[in-house]
């Protein structure tokens, strides 16, 4: 069964750079920001891993990590930091302070689903366990789904092994490509997020998982990324409330290609409107597969020695870096249903000064 969801509340972010994928300094200033580990909700994190399926920095933050955390806390690791990303972690935490004069605030959500078989991964079961989750943790916040900001989740992929264990109990897997697996798991959790959000509807998601067409079906607020490192999907829902006092807002968007600053502009904008600070920015990167950007070829769906995921974290994390101002930006490679094909979700999390 999925569990139950955990500890909804108003949150704060609280960001920090890693030395390395296992480096657990950021508790201290998660404890300088007047915060307890006992109320962190999430673990986000960027290690300095090739993201792909053998990408074992992300198995070594969650080693580090889960042991002194609590047990519900969830953990998503990206893998990743090509170009100018810094490798650093994204605490979210349970605020409980008061924060007089704030009418609206950022709430988060977390939980689990149950773990998926091989055989199911990429499939209508994987897109169903998430859709229930998504929809119960929205619910949970007691928010309607244009109240959502950020639906993030952390799938498991095929391995060898897994492939292997999958056949011996009957079953086939949606693929015996260990990297294709991994995109396969991002499109059902998309499609799972897209259906609890209202984004889609039941017969267009389960189209888009049959022909893997991801042009016609996209949420704009889902990021997922999948790795070796779990089997069953951890969920983080954050959004705005008008139920909650907190400085801390979210604002968000899409980039229609990998060069889209003017998307990026609206929302800064917005930002900026409210004399806001960012705080973080959480998007999704691919390389258009039409290999075309405005018209111009791109090689990065032919080149041999990286794979297009690279390229696209390194090339959206260049311009999204230069806008907000740092490099610790998360950026989340393999965009399937996550945004416009090419493009990809955008979300901003920002704090407003005290009234």
């Amino acid at each position: 069964m999925t569990t139950a969801p955990t500890n909804p509340a108003t949150v704060d972010l609280v960001r920090a750079a890693t030395s390395d994928p296992g480096d657990l300094a950021p508790v201290e200033a998660l404890r300088a920001a007047g915060h307890r580990l006992a109320d962190v909700l999430a673990v986000v994190g960027k290690t300095e891993g090739n993201g792909c399926v053998n990408d074992f920095s992300r198995t070594l933050a969650a080693a580090r990590w889960e042991p002194v955390l609590p047990a519900e806390t969830v953990t998503i690791f990206s893998g990743g930091t090509e170009g100018v990303l810094s490798p650093h972690v994204n605490l979210i935490v349970a605020d409980p302070r008061d924060h007089p004069g704030h009418d609206r605030g950022l709430v988060a959500a977390v939980g689990r689903t149950r773990p998926l078989e091989p055989a199911e991964l990429g499939r209508e079961a994987q897109l169903t366990a998430v859709r229930d989750l998504v929809a119960a943790l929205t619910g949970s916040l007691d928010l309607a789904p244009d109240d959502v900001a950020l639906v993030l989740v952390k799938c498991p992929l095929l391995t060898s092994d897994r492939i292997a264990a999958a056949r011996a109990a009957g079953g086939e897997p949606v693929t015996d490509d260990t990297y294709e697996s991994m995109a396969r798991s991002r499109a059902a959790a998309a499609l799972g997020i897209a259906l609890a959000l209202g984004e889609c509807t039941e017969d267009q998601a389960a189209a888009a998982l049959a022909d893997r067409d991801t042009t016609r079906v996209w949420s704009s607020r889902a990021s997922a990324s999948a790795g070796a490192e779990l089997t069953d999907c951890h969920v983080l829902v954050l959004g705005t409330s008008a139920a909650a006092s907190s400085p801390l807002r979210a604002v968000h968007g899409v980039m229609r290609d990998a060069i889209d600053i003017d998307s990026l502009r609206v929302l800064f904008d917005r930002v900026e409107a409210e004399r806001g600070e960012v705080v973080q920015v959480f998007a999704k990167a691919e390389a258009d597969p039409s290999g075309l950007v405005r018209g111009a070829r791109h090689t990065m769906l032919t080149d041999s020695d990286l794979h297009s995921t690279r390229h696209s974290r390194a090339a959206v994390g260049g311009l999204l870096s230069a806008l907000a101002g740092t490099t610790a930006v998360y950026v989340s490679g393999g965009a399937e249903h996550q945004g416009p094909a090419g493009g990809g979700s955008v979300t901003v999390v920002y704090r407003v000064p005290d009234a």
